[in-house]
């Protein structure tokens, strides 16, 4: 068996490494990256206070007049008055105050010296007739519903129909009625120049009528509530059936001595 041997050539080489004395040097390395920023130190010591600035003779500095602390001026003029501010919240209720010293002693203020309890009138009567209520006459009533004061010192008589003024003052007067027939009265009264005529006509239902006055009154006037004719027909004034009239009157204030 045959072959071929080749040579082998083994180059060992020995690497020893070389000396090198102070002369050499290598590269210097790059600057490095910079670092976070350090904290904040502790705050440093109150200095010492100033000596106290000197007033100079001659030209001063005004940036130094500025820093300097000058006396008080005097106080100016008021300014003008700023808009009003929104309204405040409702303070705490006080405490109750003292009773009042008593008032004067009241006076009369009717004739005879009687006291102010006395002023008072008011009356309401009610017409209890069905016939029909003759013309120009004051109407008379049954017993009244109110009749204020009571007794020999009411003002109002039924029997007549006269309300007759005791107290000095404003009244008020009204009425309504109530019948099927043409109906008109009068509120008539020695205050009035001419009478207050009110009216209303048959409509073959119940017929309402209502009328009213505010009179100002001395003592001793009258006033009272009558019948008047207008449109009314023959067969209206002999009619007999149900006829309601009330009369009222009261004082709403007296009049002052």
């Amino acid at each position: 068996m045959g072959g071929y041997y080749g040579l082998v050539f083994l180059v060992v080489f020995t690497l020893i490494p070389a000396r090198c004395d102070e002369s050499c040097g290598g590269r210097d390395g790059r600057a490095g990256d910079a670092g976070a920023p350090g904290r904040d130190g502790y705050p440093g010591a109150k200095g010492e206070e100033g000596e106290t600035a000197v007033m100079l003779e001659g030209p001063v500095d005004e940036a130094v007049l500025r820093r300097l602390k000058g006396e008080a001026g005097g106080r100016g003029q008021q300014g003008v008055m700023g808009p009003k501010g929104y309204r405040g919240h409702l303070g705490a209720a006080g405490q109750p105050g003292e009773p009042g010293r008593p008032g004067a002693e009241g006076k009369g203020i009717i004739s005879g010296g009687q006291g102010a309890q006395m002023a008072r009138s008011a009356f309401s009567a009610i017409r209890t007739h069905n016939s029909y209520p003759g013309f120009g006459r004051p109407i008379t009533y049954g017993p009244a519903v109110v009749n204020t004061p009571e007794g020999d010192n009411k003002d109002f008589n039924e029997a007549t129909g006269h309300f007759t003024c005791r107290v000095p003052g404003v009244y008020y007067f009204t009425f309504h009625s109530v019948a099927k027939v043409s109906m008109c009265l009068n509120i008539a009264s020695q205050a009035l120049t001419n009478s207050l005529g009110f009216c209303d006509y048959n409509r073959n239902t119940d017929q309402v009528l209502s009328g009213g006055v505010v009179l100002q009154l001395t003592a001793g006037q009258k006033v009272w509530l009558e019948s008047f004719r207008d449109l009314q027909t023959p067969n209206e004034l002999r009619d007999s059936r149900d006829k309601q009239i009330i009369f009222s009157g009261f004082l709403l204030f007296s009049n002052p001595e």
